[in-house]
């Protein structure tokens, strides 16, 4: 039993839906009705208060989504990804629990360019977490969906941070070798898809269930199409580690923004994107239909700006932005929400479609979420977020309390 079995969350504002709606929890304590709000039953405005029940809680016309779901992000707390070993698994818990308060639901710890030993190490921990976790009780941490490896099969044109002494070409062979027998805990591959004119590389990963997006790519717009054709449904962090939009070859970004079914990830941090340039591409990709935005967090994520360790180099982060040495961006320390509040504070979208970027169109991008399916039903209230308009214009998130 939870204290959501049975109660009923009134006048709420959700994602896709004009108007106010009623949300009724079954005895699992689970969303199982959304109804439009009756002001005939329950009253409007101040009078409404009278008539809500004590097991109900009053939104008063705040917005309700699901907790955030982050598909790009390196570590936090000081803790790498690509450097996981089994002795990390409770400083992996605290992440999780990081991740929770800043609303986040669940995640894909992303395993940068690294030694394949590495990868596999990695790769091994984080299956092993998953039966770490269950010692503790559900709830307050957000959950992995598997990883997310990043390379190493990049164009080492655009290889941006990533080490080029471990980049591989991309084969099938190549390929298998890298994922090696953890096939189950990869959910996502970037790749360069030019490095592989035959496409067998993503047939290979689409056979075992493992999502492809293309990036740090020097991709035509014609070989972003043919990877499109094999299967290949994503794109990471739009703009950057490629080549530029251009009017005579549109590339890898301008295939993307008109395929129907590939979504951009993007970085909402003002540094990788200016807003500007975030604005044509949230109106030239439909917003949450063809975009979903990651956080690309490093490891400082949780701690303050200063100099970091990172693989076998130093980062420095300012004011939450991280650099190598030489001045490559390398990534940010920006948390998930953060980014939707840039949104909402540069006025690039409504606040709606800015809070769908980083909940419901990434479950979307990654097929955890049909494009038919309720993101609310089924749920249960302890995962939604409250979004709230302060009177001075400013937006602020919480997570749904109970009566």
């Amino acid at each position: 039993m939870t204290h959501w079995q049975n109660r009923r969350i009134h006048r709420a504002r959700l994602i896709d839906r004009p108007g106010l709606y009623d949300l009724t929890c079954d005895d699992r304590g689970l969303v199982a009705e959304i109804d439009p709000h009756d002001p005939k039953i329950f009253g409007v405005g101040d009078r409404a208060d009278t008539l809500l029940n004590a097991d109900a809680i009053d939104l008063h016309g705040d917005w309700l989504s699901p907790g955030g779901v982050d598909l790009q992000i390196n570590g936090a707390l000081g803790l790498a990804f690509p450097d996981l070993t089994l002795a990390d698994l409770p400083q992996v818990d605290r992440i999780c629990q990081l991740l929770w308060r800043q609303g986040v639901q669940a995640f894909l710890p992303t395993i940068v360019t690294t030694a394949i030993e590495k990868v596999h190490q990695s790769l091994a921990t984080l299956a092993a977490y998953q039966d770490y976790r269950t010692q503790y009780p559900a709830g307050d941490r957000a959950e992995i969906w598997g990883a997310h490896l990043e390379g190493p099969f990049l164009n080492p044109q655009k290889r941006g941070a990533h080490p080029q002494q471990f980049l591989l070409p991309l084969t099938v062979n190549q390929v298998a070798a890298v994922v090696g027998s953890h096939a189950a805990q990869v959910a996502k591959m970037t790749l360069a898809s030019e490095l592989d004119p035959t496409g067998e590389a993503i047939d290979w990963l689409r056979s075992r269930g493992i999502t492809v997006s293309l990036g740090h790519s020097q991709a035509t717009a014609a070989e972003a199409m043919a990877a499109f054709d094999r299967g290949a449904t994503m794109v990471t962090h739009a703009f950057n580690a490629m080549p530029p939009l251009h009017h005579r070859e549109p590339g890898l970004l301008g295939a993307a923004i008109v395929r129907s079914g590939v979504r951009c990830g993007f970085i909402a941090d003002g540094v990788h994107v200016c807003p500007t340039m975030l604005q044509v591409l949230l109106r030239a990709s439909e917003g949450p239909r063809g975009l979903f935005m990651v956080s690309d967090a490093l490891a400082p994520l949780g701690l303050p700006d200063g100099i970091y360790p990172w693989d076998e180099r130093t980062i420095e982060v300012k004011n939450g932005t991280a650099r190598l040495s030489d001045g490559t961006l390398s990534g940010t320390t920006l948390s998930l929400l953060e980014g939707v509040l840039n949104l909402i504070r540069w006025q690039l979208c409504t606040p709606e479609q800015a809070i769908a970027l980083a909940t419901i169109a990434p479950r979307r991008a990654l097929g955890r979420l049909p494009e038919s399916a309720d993101p609310y039903g089924g749920e249960s209230p302890a995962q939604l977020l409250r979004w709230h308009r302060q009177p001075d214009g400013q937006w602020t998130w919480r997570r749904l309390q109970g009566p």
